[in-house]
């Protein structure tokens, strides 16, 4: 007989019993997965439009990520860099040639990449640009996110990242998204970086009005600041290519990345820039005792020889057109709008229907699993080996659920 806490209410009702309420997760508990599907305690398969936020774009047990995980285990898993290890140099020189930078700083989490970013503007800001010692500033963009330390939430808009963590950090202007004339009006003798997302996806798949980013790198260029791309959830193929800034042929000083570059494996995560940027930093002056590990550099240069061959970022457009043509032939059938790239999308529910977090509870009750966000907004971001029925299948059953 199986015990009833290994059950599904069992177990939601002992999460819920002795963790925090930090997060509100769908009444489903994962027991395994493989490729573009989840099982849960009770036997249960889900179709995964989620993908971990972008974290498992290469799908749940990639035999290619698990093998080179398994070999390393059995090696070497830490040394902290105060030495160096085997795995180390393959894997700064192959991330940084993807990336066509120098260098590469391995972190951990996506918010320790975007605070790493943060340093480096400033400490290049007085170093490089000569800006006076303490009065470094740096545009951000309305809906951001970024993460959810003290220092980001001090430049989040969303209140309920934001309220009751103050004092908030100093020295950032926020902006509208997508207003150009508001960002370069924005930028001072003492703005040393303005740091965006290309396509803002905790907002909803936001992606911004044409030329807006080629806008942003020409006001970073004539005004000497450094332009930060936080493709943490939007890059490594998400949107049908390596990096979302390329859909508009834009080049960052910086790139922020994270989530899939561990494979669904281990939290990986780094910042690439020129030595010219990166190059500000000496020993001592930043650091991570599990950064650039060697479990997580065996599973990274996997991940980035993956995407070397161009095989998810062909997939991920090629399918994208897929998803996305389903998608907007629901607009008017209880959606409202779609937005997105590739093989990410943010659909509005007309709100009189039901909001979003019931969308994802009927959709669970119907084997797909996606996430909901501000209200009537769903993310659809489905690992980059979900095949063309899969697809299909999602999309009936969103229709399924928009017909009540």
């Amino acid at each position: 007989m199986v015990d009833d806490r290994l059950r599904t209410p069992g177990a939601v009702r002992d999460a819920e019993r002795f963790t925090a309420h930090n997060y509100h997760p769908l009444p489903v508990v994962i027991t395994s997965a493989e490729g573009a599907w989840l099982t849960d305690v009770d036997g249960r398969r889900y179709l995964d439009c989620l993908a971990g936020y972008s974290a498992l774009n290469f799908g749940h047990r990639h035999p290619g990520l698990i093998a080179a995980a398994h070999a390393q285990l059995d090696r070497l898993t830490l040394t902290s860099r105060a030495f160096i290890h085997d795995q180390f140099a393959d894997f700064c020189r192959e991330l940084a040639e993807l990336c066509g930078k120098d260098l590469v700083l391995p972190m951990n989490t996506g918010a320790e990449a975007v605070e790493t970013g943060i340093k480096v503007a400033r400490k290049w800001g007085y170093q490089v640009k000569g800006v006076p010692a303490g009065q470094a500033n740096i545009v951000v963009a309305e809906g951001n996110f970024h993460g959810r330390t003290t220092t980001i939430v001090s430049f989040s808009t969303d209140e309920d990242a934001r309220a009751d963590f103050g004092p908030y950090t100093p020295g950032f202007t926020v902006v509208p998204y997508g207003d150009l004339d508001a960002l370069a009006a924005a930028v001072d003798e003492n703005t040393v970086a303005v740091l965006l997302e290309p396509i803002q996806g905790e907002q909803g798949v936001v992606v911004p009005p044409e030329g807006y980013l080629p806008g942003v790198r020409r006001v970073c260029t004539e005004r000497n600041v450094l332009l930060v791309a936080d493709e943490i959830q939007s890059g490594l193929g998400r949107t049908g290519t390596t990096f979302a800034c390329e859909h508009e042929g834009v080049v960052p000083d910086m790139y922020l990345l994270g989530k899939a570059l561990g494979g669904g494996i281990v939290p990986v995560s780094a910042v690439a820039a020129n030595t010219d940027v990166l190059g500000v930093l000496k020993p001592g002056q930043h650091g991570s005792t599990f950064g650039g590990n060697p479990l997580a550099c065996a599973v990274a240069t996997e991940v980035v020889r993956l995407l070397a061959t161009g095989e998810f970022q062909r997939r991920s457009a090629e399918l994208g057109e897929r998803l996305h043509a389903g998608l907007q032939s629901l607009v008017g059938k209880g959606l409202v709008a779609v937005r997105g790239r590739g093989l990410w999308a943010g659909l509005d529910i007309d709100p009189t229907l039901m909001t979003g977090r019931q969308a994802c509870e009927r959709l669970m009750e119907r084997g797909v699993l996606a996430k909901d966000t501000h209200g009537s907004t769903l993310r659809l971001a489905p690992p980059l080996v979900i095949t063309a029925e899969e697809i299909d299948h999602a999309v009936a059953q969103l229709a399924a659920v928009l017909a009540g």
